[in-house]
C-alpha cells in the first residue's frame, strides 16, 4: 500500500487536484504533537511542519527542507531513520505506527508512533515518501479515564516486571477485554499490547540510563524473561543495544 499525496470524487465525477506538500505541511502546523515530513527518493526533506524542525533544533521548517536525517539526528538514530526510509522506498510497504524512541530538544527522550508511505506519481512510480510521527503522550486530567482503566493502568506501572496480557488488564480493570481494547485506543491512541511494550521499555531506559545495573538484571526487573528477547525489542524501538543505549546517553550528559 502507499500513499498518492492526490484527492480524489466518487466513481464518475472529477477529481480534486493534487494537493500540495507545502499545504499538508501547514495543516499539520496546527497538530503540534505530531512531526510531519515528505522526502524524496534521495532521503532529503522537501516539506515538514515546524514541529519536527524544532525537534531537531531549527527555528524554522524551511531550514530543515534539503537536508537528509544524518545531517541532523545523532549516528544511531540516523541510521534507523534512513534504513526505515530505504526499505519503504525501495519495496512501497508502509510502516504503520511502529512504537519508536525518539531524542527531543536538548536531548530528551521520548516515546511516538511513526508511519511512513511511500508517495507515487502518476505512473505509478515511487517518488518518495510522506510519514508522521506522533507522541505518545498521556491524557491530561484523570478524571477523562473511567476508575476501573485506571486502577488497571496503576496496577501495570507497578506490576510490568510481571507476565502481563491485555487480557489480565482487562479484568484488573472490570471491563471486557473488547471494551478495554476501545478505551485503550480512544484514550491513548495506542492499543492495549503497545502499552504495555512502552510501559517495560520506557522503564528499561530509564535503568539503563539511570543505574548501573546489569543488562540482563534490567531485563528480568522489566518484564522481559529473556536476554535476546529484550534486546531485540529494545532495538526494533531505539535502532541501539541497550548497551550502546547506555553509552550514548552517557555521552550526551
Amino acid at each position: 500500500m502507499s500513499a498518492k499525496v492526490r484527492t480524489g470524487g466518487a466513481a464518475g465525477a472529477p477529481g480534486l487536484p493534487r494537493l500540495p506538500v507545502k499545504l499538508l505541511a501547514e495543516i499539520f502546523e496546527h497538530v503540534p504533537d505530531t512531526a510531519f515530513f515528505v522526502k524524496d527518493t534521495a532521503g532529503r526533506y522537501t516539506a515538514v511542519n515546524r514541529s519536527l524542525a524544532e525537534r531537531v533544533g531549527f527555528q524554522r521548517a524551511e531550514d530543515l527542507v534539503g537536508k537528509t536525517v544524518r545531517d541532523v539526528y545523532p549516528e544511531e538514530l540516523a541510521t534507523r531513520f534512513a534504513r526505515q526510509d530505504e526499505a519503504v522506498l525501495r519495496t512501497g510497504r508502509p510502516i504503520v505506527e511502529k512504537l519508536e524512541l525518539h531524542w527531543y530538544p536538548r536531548r530528551k527522550t521520548g516515546w511516538c508512533f511513526t508511519t511512513k508511505f511511500a508517495i507515487r506519481d502518476d505512473g505509478g512510480r515511487i517518488a518518495g515518501l510522506v510519514g508522521i510521527s506522533r507522541d505518545l503522550q498521556v491524557p491530561a486530567g484523570a478524571a477523562r479515564i473511567p476508575a476501573g482503566l485506571a486502577a488497571a493502568l496503576e496496577y501495570l506501572e507497578a506490576h510490568y516486571d510481571e507476565e502481563l496480557s491485555p487480557t489480565v488488564l482487562a479484568d484488573k480493570a472490570g471491563i471486557p477485554p473488547v471494551r478495554f481494547a476501545r478505551l485503550i485506543k480512544r484514550l491513548f491512541r495506542t492499543t492495549p499490547s503497545q502499552w504495555i511494550a512502552h510501559t517495560r521499555l520506557t522503564a528499561a531506559s530509564r535503568l539503563l540510563e539511570e543505574t548501573g545495573k546489569p543488562v540482563a538484571e534490567i531485563a528480568h526487573a522489566c518484564g522481559f524473561y529473556d536476554h535476546s528477547a529484550f534486546t531485540r525489542a529494545f532495538r526494533a524501538a531505539t535502532g541501539m543495544t541497550p548497551t550502546r543505549f547506555r553509552q550514548s546517553r552517557r555521552e550526551e550528559a
